[in-house]
C-alpha cells in the first residue's frame, strides 16, 4: 500500500478515535468510577472487539450484517441489552472505598469482558469498519484481505492509544472521589444514565443511518 494512503488512514483513524462515541464514553466512566488500571484494561476489551470486526470485514461477514435487517437487529438488541444490564448495576452499586488497585470490587476479567461485549455486540461498528476500510484498500497493490487485516491492526493501535490517553485523565477523576461516597453516587447515577442513553441511541438506530 502507498505510504501515503496510509498516513492519510492513520490521521483520519485518530480524529474518528478521538471523536465523542459510545467506546469513548464508555471508557471515561469506567475509568472514573474504577480508576486508569481499568480504563486501560476496558481499552484492552474494546481493541480486543475491534479484532473481530477487522476479520469479519476481511472474511465478508459484516456484509452479511448489512444486508440481512434480522441479523442487525439480532445483534443490536444484544447489545442494548447488555447496555441495560451495566446501567441496572450502576444504579443499584453504593459508595465504597475505590483504591488504585480496585479492591476487587470489578475484576480485571469483568472489565475486560465488558470491553470486549460493549464493542462486539454494537453493529455500527461492523458497519463502520465495512464503510470505511475499502475506502483507503487498493486492489491493485495485492490482497484485499490482507489490506483489510493492515488497516484494522492500524486503526487498534491508534484507538488504543487514543482510548489508553482518555483512561488516564479520566482516572485523576476517579483519584478525585476516591474518599467521596457522595461523588461516587453521582457518578454511578451518570454512568447508568449514560449506559441507559447509549442502549436507547443503538435500539433506535438503522443500519441505513
Amino acid at each position: 500500500m502507498p505510504i501515503e494512503s496510509i498516513v492519510t488512514f492513520i490521521f483520519a483513524s485518530a480524529l474518528i478515535s478521538v471523536a465523542p462515541g459510545p467506546d469513548n464514553i464508555f471508557v471515561l466512566t469506567q475509568s472514573a468510577l474504577y480508576g486508569r488500571k481499568s480504563g486501560v484494561i476496558v481499552t484492552l476489551g474494546l481493541c480486543t472487539g475491534l479484532l473481530v470486526h477487522t476479520a469479519a470485514v476481511a472474511l465478508g461477514v459484516a456484509a452479511i450484517v448489512l444486508t440481512s435487517p434480522l441479523a442487525f437487529n439480532l445483534l443490536k438488541y444484544l447489545g442494548a441489552a447488555y447496555l441495560l444490564y451495566l446501567a441496572w448495576l450502576a444504579f443499584s452499586a453504593k459508595p465504597s472505598a475505590l483504591p488504585s488497585s480496585n479492591n476487587g470490587l470489578v475484576s480485571a476479567k469483568a472489565l475486560y469482558r465488558r470491553g470486549i461485549i460493549m464493542n462486539v455486540t454494537n453493529p455500527k461498528v461492523a458497519i463502520f469498519f465495512l464503510a470505511f476500510l475499502p475506502q483507503f484498500a487498493d486492489p491493485q497493490a495485492g490482497s484485499l484481505a490482507g489490506q483489510f487485516l493492515l488497516l484494522g491492526a492500524l486503526f487498534i493501535i491508534v484507538a488504543l492509544a487514543v482510548f489508553v490517553s482518555i483512561a488516564y485523565l479520566a482516572g485523576a477523576l476517579g483519584q478525585w472521589i476516591t474518599n467521596s461516597p457522595k461523588g461516587q453516587l453521582y457518578l454511578n447515577r451518570i454512568a447508568g444514565g449514560v449506559f441507559i442513553g447509549l442502549a436507547i441511541k443503538l435500539i433506535i438506530s438503522s443500519a441505513a443511518s
